[in-house]
């Protein structure tokens, strides 16, 4: 039996950073409570919107939450109303009215595991082969600069009668070095045979400390040299809906996983004729019953 472990929470306070920043010793059950309500009520709400996580950070009055995402329009709303409604709520769950809400943008979203799974399990419920959905994915990652990457779907593959698993994967994914930065994400399609896990692992580089300590370093210098006497250098991207405020129609909703190139495409194409020919357009095969 293999022994399986988060590898994000396998490299907590070794290459990662907790999800949840926070510490209370009376008030600890609460606390975890909410962040449970709060993840799974903006994960319900923001279920278009590609979320890949959601951070939260408490001060001793102060609610903090981070929404990552790589559709920020979808979030904000027309006008802002959607981060109006989003607010809102955050006040309900967490009764305190002093919540700040952030919406951070992600620029590389064919880097992100969550939502590479997330794309995947989308195209799996808009009835699209598992195989090319997976290969599609495989083939974005490669391209955005990945060193390696697997793709594993779990379940009644295809529509077939008994369940299986199968994965693709390209490159390394060292599961066992805890200076690797590895992405994990895990989504669930909704299929009308049932339910298909997708978990993706991104093998993004080593993490050397000294190597993080020697850019800090080197960022902070130029900060200050450029007139910044914090050093703090330039801070993430923010998109708060106080900043942005989207015209009509200004939701983008584009794939997260794009098509692959026409060669790969129409390879693709083949296999899924080869596999309808094969199987009579199942995966399941049939046979007579003489057979």
């Amino acid at each position: 039996m293999g022994q399986k472990i988060n590898p994000y929470g396998f490299r907590l306070g070794i290459t990662t950073d907790w999800k949840s920043r926070w510490f209370s010793e009376r008030e600890y059950k609460d606390y975890l409570t909410e962040d449970w309500k709060i993840r799974r009520a903006l994960m319900t709400k923001l279920e278009s919107a590609a979320v890949s996580r959601i951070e939260i950070e408490r001060t001793r009055d102060k609610v903090r939450v981070d929404i990552h995402t790589a559709r920020p329009g979808i979030v904000i709303g027309r006008r802002g109303a959607q981060a109006d409604e989003l607010r809102a709520l955050l006040t309900e769950i967490t009764g305190n009215p002093k919540v700040q809400l952030n919406i951070v943008e992600i620029k590389s979203p064919e880097l992100d595991a969550a939502l590479i799974a997330q794309g995947v399990a989308d195209q799996l419920v808009n009835r699209i082969a598992f195989r090319r959905a997976m290969k599609r994915a495989v083939q974005n990652a490669q391209k955005a600069g990945a060193l390696g990457i697997r793709v594993q779907c779990s379940g009644r593959l295809g529509g077939a009668e008994m369940s299986r698993t199968e994965w693709y994967r390209e490159g390394r994914v060292p599961l066992h070095t805890l200076r690797a930065d590895i992405d994990f994400g895990v989504r669930e399609a909704r299929t009308s045979s049932g339910r298909v896990g997708v978990k993706v692992w991104i093998y993004k580089g080593d993490i050397v400390p000294y190597k993080s300590i020697n850019d800090d370093k080197i960022t902070r210098e130029a900060a200050m040299a450029a007139g910044d006497p914090s050093g703090a250098g330039q801070p993430r991207r923010v998109v708060s809906s106080a900043g942005r405020r989207p015209a009509e129609g200004d939701v983008e909703a584009t794939p997260l996983i794009k098509e692959a190139d026409p060669e790969l495409e129409k390879l693709l194409d083949e296999e899924e004729e080869i596999a309808r020919r094969t199987h009579g357009g199942s995966e399941a095969p049939h046979f007579r019953g003489e057979d």
